[in-house]
C-alpha cells in the first residue's frame, strides 16, 4: 500500500494533539499584571516540555516513513498504536503542569512517554521488517542505541519521581534534549541512493 495516506493522517493527528495542549493554557482571571501569570509557569513548562516531544515523534516519524517505500497493515496498526500513546500526551502534560509537578502525574507522564518509545520502537521494526534487512531504512535506523538511553532513562524518572518529581522532570528533559536533533543516518542513507 503506498504510505501517503498515513502519513496524511499521522500530521493531522498530530496537529490535533499540539492544538489540544495548546488549549489547555488558560488565561489567567483576576490579575492584568506579569504576577497573574507566575501560577501558570509549571503548566507552561509542562507545555514546553511535551510541544518539544512531539515535535521530535513528527521529525523523527516524517524521516522515518520518507525512508519506507510502502506500508501494510501490520505498519496501519503499529502507527495507531503509536498515534495512541501520543495523544495521551495533552493528558498527562497538563496534569503534571497543574499539580506543580507532584508525584504521581510525573510518574504517569514518565510511563506515557516508555510507552510512546515502545510504541514508535514498534513501527519501526515494522517498518524494517517490510523493507527488508538490507533496507536503506534499516541501515538508517541501526541498533536504536538512543531509543534504549532514552527508556533507561524514563523508568529511572519514574522510580525517582517518588522521590524528587523535579529530578524526573529534568530526565525527561534530558532526553528531549538527547533527541531535539533529529537523527541525520536517514537523510544520509536517502541520499546515497
Amino acid at each position: 500500500m503506498h504510505k501517503g495516506r498515513m502519513e496524511a493522517f499521522s500530521d493531522g493527528v498530530i496537529a490535533i494533539i499540539i492544538t489540544i495542549m495548546v488549549l489547555e493554557l488558560k488565561v489567567p482571571h483576576g490579575g492584568h499584571d506579569l504576577n497573574a501569570l507566575v501560577p501558570l509557569i509549571p503548566v507552561f513548562m509542562s507545555y514546553i516540555l511535551s510541544f518539544v516531544y512531539v515535535g521530535i515523534y513528527w521529525n523523527n516519524h516524517h524521516h522515518m516513513l520518507q525512508a519506507a517505500k510502502s506500508v501494510n497493515g501490520r505498519i496501519l496498526w503499529a502507527n495507531l498504536h503509536l498515534l495512541f500513546w501520543l495523544s495521551l500526551i495533552p493528558f498527562v502534560t497538563a496534569w503534571m503542569g497543574e499539580n506543580h509537578f507532584s508525584q504521581w502525574p510525573v510518574a504517569c507522564y514518565g510511563f506515557v512517554m516508555v510507552m510512546n518509545a515502545f510504541a514508535y520502537s514498534i513501527l519501526s521494526n515494522s517498518l524494517i521488517k517490510h523493507e527488508g534487512k538490507n533496507s536503506n531504512l534499516s541501515k538508517a535506523i541501526g541498533e536504536g542505541t538512543k531509543g534504549m538511553i532514552s527508556v533507561g532513562l524514563y523508568l529511572t524518572a519514574i522510580a525517582l519521581s517518588f522521590v524528587n518529581p523535579w529530578i524526573s522532570f529534568s530526565l525527561y528533559v534530558l532526553v528531549a534534549v538527547i533527541w531535539f536533533i533529529p537523527d541525520s543516518r536517514i537523510e544520509k542513507t536517502m541520499e546515497q541512493e
